[in-house]
């Protein structure tokens, strides 16, 4: 889900490239704000799993493979979709991805010598903390969305 970025980077060129007295220029304090918030949704959406996992008592590695499990979730996600129109991908991004931290979570712990039960349980962990992460990365999106609006309407007043 790489809409954040494309967010901070259309501000970053219209920081750049558009006339300061123009109503599409962003201002540096804006563009450096939206980095910052770009960059804490992705750490909350990546360390959301490993959270989830850590909380139940999982291992570093149950937590290091959910991270990985939901990064490659996603992008098969991504690549396969789901039948809505429009935002199937995105759809099938968060669903996969969440999965894909489950089964990472799992394969971690039992690599680590726990039972299955245990590793299910853990899983969970990290499949919700996986979904909640998404949630956070999504607030962060609005606020940068928010961030951009206002700048651009701020300055064409």
């Amino acid at each position: 889900m790489p809409g954040n970025w494309g967010l901070v980077i259309v501000a970053g060129l219209a920081f750049y490239f558009a006339d300061p007295e123009s109503a599409l220029h962003v201002s540096l304090p804006i563009w450096i704000g939206m980095l910052v918030v770009a960059g804490i949704g992705e750490i909350l959406e990546f360390a959301a799993s490993s959270l989830g996992v850590n909380k139940l008592g999982g291992s570093k590695k149950g937590a290091m493979l959910a991270v990985v499990g939901s990064i490659l979730g996603a992008i098969v996600g991504m690549i396969l979709g789901v039948p809505i129109p429009i935002i199937g991908s995105l759809v099938a991004a968060v669903v996969f991805g969440c999965f894909g931290a489950f089964g990472g979570a799992v394969l971690g712990e039992r690599w680590d010598g726990k039972e299955w039960e245990e590793a299910i349980k853990i899983g969970w962990g990290a499949f919700w903390g996986r979904l909640f992460g998404t949630i956070l990365k999504t607030l962060c999106g609005t606020i940068l969305l928010i961030a951009v609006v206002v700048s651009v309407w701020i300055v064409s007043i």
